[in-house]
C-alpha cells in the first residue's frame, strides 16, 4: 500500500491517492472525516484551523460504499483559496500581480532555502506553499484509510504523548488500547497523565 499527496497550502485544495487497498473494503467519507476533525482539535491550533472545516470528497476508487481495488482518490477543499485566487492562480497573471506576494527571503527553520536551491525557485512561495502544515490534511486522510483497513483485520490503533518540552508523563500502570483511546482523546495534548497536562500546555505556548 502506498500514497501520494498533491496540493498547495493556499491552492484550490489538497489531494491524496492511495494505491493497494483490497477490493470490497467498506469506506465512507465519514470514516475519514472523523480523523480530519480530530486533526483540527487540541491545544495550540493556529488561525488556519478556524478558517477551514475539512471534509473528504472521495472522487475515485469507491462505489456504493466499497473500494473497487483501484486507487482511491481523496480531495479536501481549501476554503481560504478564495482570498488567494490571484496569488496562487493556475493560469498566468500579470507580472505586477505575480510580484505582489513574492517571498524572497527564506524563513529560518523551514524548507524554503533548500527547496529553492533544489528546484531553482527565486520565489520561495513556490516552496512554502507545499512545505506546509496544511499538507498534513491529506496525510491524515490517508492514515484514516489505513486505520480503517486495520480495523477490518481486527487491529485497533492507539497512541499518546509521553513528553512535551521536557515535561514527561509519569505512567504508573499499563493501559488497554481502549483506555488509551478514550483518555488521550479527552486530553487537548493527547496525554494520559492528566496531572502533567497543564504543565505541558505551558511549555507549548
Amino acid at each position: 500500500m502506498r500514497y501520494l499527496t498533491a496540493g498547495e497550502s493556499h491552492g484550490p485544495g489538497l489531494t491524496t491517492i492511495i494505491e493497494g487497498l483490497p477490493a470490497g473494503m467498506p469506506l465512507l467519507a465519514e470514516d475519514i472525516n472523523k480523523d480530519l476533525t480530530r486533526r483540527q482539535g487540541g491545544h495550540g491550533r493556529g488561525a488556519r484551523m478556524r478558517i477551514e472545516t475539512d471534509r473528504a470528497q472521495i472522487s475515485a476508487g469507491v462505489r456504493h460504499g466499497k473500494t473497487l481495488g483501484s486507487p482511491v482518490a481523496i480531495f479536501v477543499e481549501n476554503k481560504d483559496w478564495k482570498k488567494w485566487e490571484t496569488v496562487m492562480s493556475i493560469e498566468p497573471v500579470p507580472a505586477e500581480k505575480e510580484a505582489s506576494r513574492k517571498v524572497s527571503r527564506p524563513r529560518p527553520g523551514h524548507a524554503d532555502l533548500v527547496g529553492g536551491m533544489k528546484y531553482g525557485h527565486r520565489d520561495m512561495r513556490n516552496v512554502l506553499e507545499r512545505s506546509s502544515a496544511r499538507e498534513t490534511t491529506v496525510r491524515v486522510a490517508a492514515g484514516a484509510i489505513a486505520r480503517k483497513l486495520l480495523r477490518e483485520l481486527g487491529i485497533e490503533v492507539a497512541g499518546h504523548v509521553l513528553e512535551i518540552g521536557g515535561v514527561r508523563s509519569e505512567l504508573t500502570r499499563d493501559y488497554s488500547v481502549k483506555e488509551i483511546q478514550e483518555i488521550s482523546e479527552a486530553s487537548s495534548v493527547r496525554c494520559l497523565d492528566t496531572a502533567k497536562e497543564e504543565e505541558m500546555k505551558q511549555k507549548n505556548r
